[in-house]
C-alpha cells in the first residue's frame, strides 16, 4: 500500500492541472518542492515579466503618436514598479496552497526531493511512497564557467531587483536578455547586449528581428556580435567584462540569459533506474520514462517541443489522462505558438518563415503589410505586418507577426491551423468592428482556400 496514487516532484504547471484532473477522479496526490510552489513561471518567471513590461508597452505605444495628438510621454519608476510587483506576485505561492491546493486536499511537502527507488522518494527527513510519479522539476538558467562567474546575474535575480542599474550588460541576445533590454533602454540605462554570433532571437524570421534590432539600436542599445565573454572583475562597486577579442566593458550589472538546463541533478534518478542526460529526462510516446510508472512532464523533459507554459499545462493534462485511462493515445501535440515580448513583439507558430522560404518546393510565403494598409487599426505601427505560410494544397500551416499585437494575433491563427478553417467558415461569422483582430481575419479570409 502507497501513501498516494501520484506524486509529482515539483509543483509549477506542468504538475498541477495535472493533479487536479486526478484529484477530481478520485486519485490521492501530493507535491514535494523545496522551492516556491507554483513554480517558475508564477513566481520569477511569466507572470512577474508581464506585470513588469505592462507599462513598458504602454509608453511605446504612446511613442508612436508623438506628434500627432500626443506631447509627451510618461517615465516608469522602477522601483515603484517592483514594490507593486511583489505586491502581487509574492502572494502567489501562499494563495496557491491555501487555495486551489487546499480546496483540492492535494498536500505539499516543503523540500527537495530525491528518489530511494522506483516507488519512494526522500523529502527532506520525510520518506513517500506512491504508485506513480511525475518529475515536474522544470529548468534552471546556465550560468558560464569563467572567471568572475559569481557575480553574474540571472532572470530570477533581474525579476527582483529593487533598483536599477545605470549601467547593465546582458551576456546572450535571446528571449530573456533582448525582452529585459528592451525595458531597461526605457529605463535610461546604459544597455549592451553581448552575443557569440551575429543574430539575434535566431528561433524568429531574420526581417522581423532586424526591426526590433534597428528600433533597440536607435534607442540606444549597443550590441557588441561574434562577441564572447571571457572574465568578470569586481572593481568596487563595478565590473569589468573582459571578451575574448580584448574589449572591456565596464558596468553596474551584469545579466547572462544563454539558455536553460533541465532541472535533473540532485534527484538521484539512478536509485530509481531513470533514464537522462544534460537535456533531460528521456520520455515515450506516453510521457512515461524507462520506468514505466514515472512520468517527466515540462521543461526537464528531453523534447524538440518548444518548453514552455502553455506545452508544460498540456503534457500535465496529458499525463493525468494516462494514468486514468492505460487506453490513452500518445499524446500528439497541436502546434505550438510562440512569443517574444521585445517591443514591438514577435510570434509565430506552426512551419518557420525561414523554413517555407527555404522549401519552395512545398511552401509558398504571403507577407501582408498591415501597419501600412489597416493604419487606423494597427495603432500607427507602420512596421506591423503579418506573413503567412501555405503548403501546395494551400492550407494555412504557420505564421509569423510583428506588432504590439502580435500575441493576440498569434493566438487566433493558432486556433485557425489547428481547426484547418477555411475562408467559407469564416465568412459565415461576423466580427467585431473596427478591431485589431478584425484586421488580422479579413486579411487572412482572402487567402484562404
Amino acid at each position: 500500500m502507497y501513501d498516494y496514487d501520484v506524486l509529482f516532484i515539483g509543483s509549477g504547471h506542468a504538475a498541477w492541472h495535472g493533479a487536479l484532473k486526478l484529484v477530481k477522479a478520485g486519485k490521492k496526490v501530493a507535491f514535494v518542492d523545496g522551492d516556491l510552489i507554483g513554480g517558475t513561471c508564477t513566481n520569477y518567471g511569466c507572470d512577474a515579466k508581464i506585470l513588469l513590461d505592462a507599462p513598458f508597452a504602454f509608453i511605446n505605444g504612446l511613442k508612436r503618436y508623438k506628434g500627432i495628438g500626443v506631447d509627451s510621454t510618461p517615465s516608469v519608476n522602477w522601483s515603484d514598479l517592483m514594490r507593486y510587483k511583489k505586491q502581487v506576485i509574492d502572494p502567489l505561492p501562499t494563495l496557491m496552497e491555501q487555495g486551489i491546493f487546499g480546496r483540492a486536499g492535494m498536500p505539499v511537502i516543503h523540500a527537495m526531493g530525491k528518489f530511494v527507488d522506483a516507488h519512494t522518494v526522500l523529502a527532506g527527513d520525510q520518506t513517500v511512497t506512491a504508485d506513480r510519479i511525475v518529475i515536474a522539476t522544470g529548468e534552471h538558467p546556465v550560468k558560464r564557467d569563467i572567471p568572475g562567474k559569481e557575480y553574474i546575474r540571472d532572470s530570477r535575480d533581474f525579476l527582483d531587483m529593487e533598483t536599477f542599474p545605470e549601467r547593465i550588460a546582458f551576456i546572450g541576445a535571446g528571449i530573456i536578455a533582448m525582452e529585459f533590454a528592451s525595458m531597461a533602454i526605457e529605463l535610461g540605462s546604459e544597455v549592451t547586449v553581448i552575443h557569440h554570433n551575429d543574430r539575434a532571437l535566431k528561433m524568429y524570421p531574420r526581417d522581423y528581428v532586424d526591426i526590433v534590432v534597428n528600433k533597440m539600436r536607435d534607442e540606444g542599445v549597443k550590441f557588441a556580435f561574434n562577441e564572447s565573454v571571457s572574465s568578470i572583475e569586481k572593481q568596487g562597486d563595478e565590473f569589468v567584462i573582459t571578451c575574448e577579442s580584448g574589449k572591456k566593458l565596464t558596468v553596474d550589472y551584469v545579466l547572462e540569459a544563454t539558455g536553460r538546463e533541465a532541472n535533473v541533478e540532485g534527484l538521484d534518478l539512478e536509485k530509481a533506474g531513470v533514464e537522462y542526460s544534460r537535456k533531460g529526462i528521456k520520455v515515450n510516446a506516453y510521457l512515461q520514462t524507462n520506468v514505466p510508472n514515472i512520468y517527466a512532464s515540462g521543461d526537464v523533459i528531453d523534447k524538440k517541443i518548444p518548453k514552455l507554459t502553455p506545452t508544460a499545462t498540456f503534457e500535465s493534462n496529458y499525463i493525468a489522462d494516462h494514468i486514468l485511462d492505460a487506453g490513452t493515445a500518445p499524446i500528439s501535440y497541436p502546434v505550438v505558438p510562440n512569443l517574444v515580448f521585445t517591443l514591438p513583439r514577435i510570434a509565430q507558430v506552426g512551419v518557420s518563415v525561414d523554413t517555407a522560404k527555404q522549401d519552395t518546393e512545398h511552401y509558398d510565403v504571403v507577407t501582408v503589410p498591415y501597419g501600412k494598409t489597416l493604419l487606423f487599426e494597427a495603432k500607427n505601427e507602420t512596421y506591423a505586418e503579418f506573413t503567412f505560410v501555405f503548403n501546395k494544397e494551400h492550407d494555412l500551416v504557420g505564421a509569423a507577426f510583428i506588432s504590439d499585437d502580435a500575441g493576440m494575433f498569434v493566438d487566433i491563427i493558432t486556433m485557425m491551423i489547428n481547426r484547418k478553417i477555411s475562408s467559407q467558415e469564416i465568412n459565415k461569422m461576423i466580427f467585431a468592428f473596427p478591431t485589431e483582430s478584425y484586421g488580422l481575419i479579413s486579411m487572412v479570409a482572402g487567402l484562404l482556400k
